[in-house]
């Protein structure tokens, strides 16, 4: 979401900008930790949707907070396969069905949309279709297999997206979202080569659905 969980020496300097402006308010800054090496960890969170617990490691696997998430997105074994087993006779939209961290974890809004988009799959489309008959993956399985993992790679390698608080572990900023094909383009054009859609915004869950209805269906 936004915020940060940040670890600088105890003089930095700001660089670079945000794609929206700013935030200082220091009141966001809820866990500050001071080690003995120098440095200082900040965990920033506007809008608390963050927490922070101590678990013993064999504990991990059973607690409230983790025992229910779903899939790995960018485990070996998540394929158009596993897409089709997930939601196979879901009546759900398939923008809605991909943000259920119960299914899986860590696909967020921005992400989802944009793979949505390499994979020409509209947001409003049924997630049942991502399986067969037989309860296989689909064409649309195998697209957005493949869009969701070089989505997320390619986000990880630019830092993730910075657009208003959020900052890398080393104080930098995100750069992903100077790459963005539909996230936060309403009325623009389309960047798909040859096509002459219009980016389109809808609310989908409560959250807002970027997209090209022209070439995504």
């Amino acid at each position: 979401m936004s915020g940060s969980f940040r670890v600088e020496a105890a003089e930095t300097t700001t660089l670079g900008g945000f794609h929206h402006k700013r935030s200082k308010d220091p009141k966001h800054d809820h866990v500050v930790l001071h080690l003995d090496n120098g440095k200082i960890v900040t965990y920033n969170d506007p809008r608390r949707f963050g927490f922070m617990d101590l678990v013993a490691s064999e504990a991990l696997e059973t607690h409230p907070r983790l025992i229910e998430l779903g899939e790995e997105p960018l485990a070996l074994e998540f394929d158009a396969r596993r897409l089709a087993e997930l939601f196979a006779g879901s009546r759900a939209p398939l923008k809605s069905a991909l943000l259920d961290q119960k299914r899986i974890a860590g696909l967020g809004n921005i992400y989802v949309c944009e793979s949505l988009f390499r994979a020409r799959l509209s947001p409003l489309r049924p997630a049942a279709d991502l399986a067969d008959a037989a309860g296989g993956p689909t064409r649309a399985a195998h697209a957005l297999a493949k869009a969701i993992r070089a989505v997320l790679e390619e986000a990880i390698e630019a830092g993730g997206s910075t657009l208003r608080d959020h900052r890398r572990a080393d104080g930098g900023l995100g750069y992903f979202q100077h790459g963005f094909s539909v996230y936060d383009r309403e009325g623009l054009r389309c960047r798909r080569p040859r096509c002459r859609g219009t980016i389109a915004r809808l609310a989908q869950s409560g959250r807002s659905t970027f997209y090209c209805p022209e070439c995504q269906k």
